[in-house]
């Protein structure tokens, strides 16, 4: 019993140990550059399922073991690591790094909730909404651990309100002592979350560790999903810890003994709003190419694969998904206000402001006290939102397509990307002043003069350090490594072969097929491993069945987003459960109705605007072209 409880200890290392060594007969066996490239993918394959080791350092893999078997040249691996993609994520970083550091996210969140109101359907579409503007920028991660904390203070108002609103209603009764608001210990207003300070030097290994303590094993984190501790300064910005806001000993939760609610309708809030953060994060993270890790994979994937495929930017991604982006929205938001609220719209969703209960003008004044905290806009916070927005207009405007771009002023063509426009901007963040000039007239906020130092940017590389998410990088790497392993070795085409029985299907069904097969397998695989080893395969099976590639890689890296059932998911889900507010079955029966919208919404999608935009329904010469190479 004890050996077996060793083994059990020691199975990541067996894994890692014995699948090399049980697959090396293929290599052997068949002596061909398929075999051996097959070899080392189905070992990074396996590597990234089981999660025996970290995402990051299982795509260094065909890094050692394609240069070993003569896939490829070291120098041709080592090429594949760092893309243009890997470019246009620093500079979006270091704009993210600039909205997280001066609590423009904060203020643009706050904002929106104070136009909403604090009625329950109200509440959350607003919630919805900023949460998917949000997400369209900064990483689905990030974006659910900013909104949960100003989500759950929302709840604790609500759910005290109720509890005040009761005792004087009931004066004279005696109101049971089991009954305790949620989140909330003995003292009203102390919230029942445990409040985690990193010192600022801390390595993603030591952030790793921590999740892992606090019941959060297997969730990788894209971006660390981390607040900033910023006191009440006029928007001023101090030194500071990073902050994780989770509820305290998360791994003890247990929904029947540790949070008693007022009454069933507002368990159905809690559960309703906490669960919408997640899907919006995940919806917002669809409509920029730049929104989630999977987008930029294909994209790089793409351009990589299909060299003289010119119809795949920034601007033609956001005009396909943007309308599935509010189609899902609104969807979505009718789908959890039926399933937690109920079919009583009018009474949730009034904006009268005659008829206000107790609850609900709690709720509105803790949120004006929180925007209140943020005193007036600073000159960070404009900068910031300038970059913001000129960023966006550049990308839009470099190539929109029925008209001449920017990029059309430059004598030669193709040579700006939407990586030039992010890391230009990115570049100047680090040498604009955080403190507005005076242009020689004497400070009128002189008693803030001291909290930031003259000559201090607007970030500092040890910000950009924090927010940007090192793994995804080399884990994006490792996908490019494998997908030219692939086609230089002829895999591909080997693959594509075993697929012509497919092509008696019509071509919609097989994008079908495709779109739930991944849909399943990514809510047990992380969405950087599933559409690392999917790419290849789709893109083999397009070009022998003669589809447009893009009438099945869109639709199915959408769909790959869509891992919402479980905890375990992505790391937005695992955020949401540990704030004990829903159970897994919870989880399941929401998340299966936003995976079959989100379904329905992209076939619809790539079935109606997207042939027009992309000329789905004719296959393209520019794959012709890589059809031929791969298998010459």
């Amino acid at each position: 019993m004890a050996l077996v409880k060793e083994l059990l200890r020691a199975r990541n290392l067996l894994l890692v140990v014995l699948i090399p060594l049980l697959l090396l007969p293929l290599p052997l066996l068949y002596p061909s550059s398929e075999a051996s490239c097959a070899y080392v993918l189905i070992v990074t394959a396996v590597y990234w399922v089981s999660e025996a080791v970290p995402l990051g350092a299982a795509a260094l893999v065909p890094a050692f073991l394609y240069p070993l078997f003569g896939v490829m040249k070291s120098s041709e691996v080592a090429a594949e690591y760092v893309k243009n993609t890997t470019l246009l994520l620093m500079g979006v970083i270091c704009v993210a790094a600039s909205v997280e550091k001066w609590n423009l996210h904060k203020r643009i969140a706050l904002r929106m909730v104070m136009m909403a109101g604090a009625k329950p359907g109200m509440l959350l579409l607003c919630f919805m909404c900023c949460t998917t503007i949000l997400s369209m920028w900064l990483s689905n991660t990030s974006t659910t651990a900013m909104v949960m904390p100003i989500v759950e203070a929302v709840l604790q108002e609500l759910v005290v309100a109720e509890e005040e609103h009761e005792a004087i209603g009931t004066a004279g009764n005696t109101i049971s002592e089991e009954r305790e608001p949620i989140g909330l210990s003995e003292k009203h207003g102390q919230a029942s979350l445990e409040l985690i300070f990193i010192n600022e030097d801390a390595t993603t290994t030591d952030f790793s560790s921590l999740m892992h303590t606090k019941n959060m094993n297997g969730v990788h984190m894209i971006a660390n999903p981390i607040g900033t501790v910023n006191p009440q300064n006029r928007g001023q910005h101090l030194p500071q810890t990073q902050i994780l806001v989770l509820p305290s000993n998360p791994r003890d939760l247990d929904l029947s003994t540790k949070y008693q609610y007022q009454s069933r309708h507002d368990h159905m809030i809690c559960k309703c709003l906490s669960l919408s953060i997640s899907y919006a994060a995940t919806i917002g993270g669809l409509t920029t190419i730049i929104g989630t890790s999977t987008s930029l994979i294909f994209l790089e994937y793409f351009n990589n694969h299909y060299p003289n495929a010119e119809v795949m930017n920034f601007g033609t991604w956001f005009l396909f998904s943007f309308p599935i982006c509010l189609i899902m929205l609104v969807l979505t938001w009718f789908w959890m206000h039926w399933l937690f609220l109920g079919c009583n719209f009018k009474e949730t969703c009034s904006l009268s402001k005659k008829k206000k209960t107790k609850r609900e003008e709690m709720s509105e004044r803790r949120i004006q006290e929180e925007y209140e905290k943020l005193g007036d806009t600073s000159y960070p916070e404009m900068v910031t939102g300038f970059f913001f927005i000129l960023m966006t207009l550049l990308w839009f405007t470099r190539e929109p397509g029925f008209v001449p771009g920017w990029s059309s002023f430059f004598e030669k063509k193709g040579y700006r990307t939407d990586a030039t426009v992010s890391v230009f901007l990115g570049f100047l963040l680090f040498l604009i002043p955080a403190k507005k000039p005076c242009f020689g007239k004497k400070d009128k906020d002189g008693e803030n003069s001291t909290d930031i130092n003259s000559m201090e940017p607007i970030i500092t590389w040890k910000d950009f350090q924090k927010t940007m998410p090192w793994e995804i990088v080399v884990l994006v790497g490792g996908g490019y490594a494998l997908a030219a392993g692939c086609k230089t070795s002829g895999l591909s085409t080997w693959i594509g072969r075993q697929m012509l029985s497919l092509s008696s299907l019509p071509y919609w069904v097989v994008t079908l097929l495709a779109c739930i097969l991944v849909s399943m397998v990514t809510e047990f695989v992380s969405n950087p491993a599933t559409i690392t080893i999917f790419l290849p395969i789709l893109c083999s099976l397009s070009e022998t069945l003669h589809i447009n590639p893009l009438y099945t890689l869109i639709p199915v890296t959408m769909c790959i987003s869509f891992a919402v059932m479980l905890p375990v998911g992505n790391p937005p889900n695992a955020i949401v459960f540990n704030y004990g507010h829903c159970q897994i079955q919870d989880m399941v029966k929401a998340g299966l109705g936003v995976n079959l919208i989100g379904l329905v919404v992209v076939m619809v999608a790539i079935n109606t605007w997207g042939i027009s935009l992309f000329q789905l329904d004719t296959f393209p010469d520019w794959a012709m072209v890589s059809n031929v190479t791969g298998q010459s």
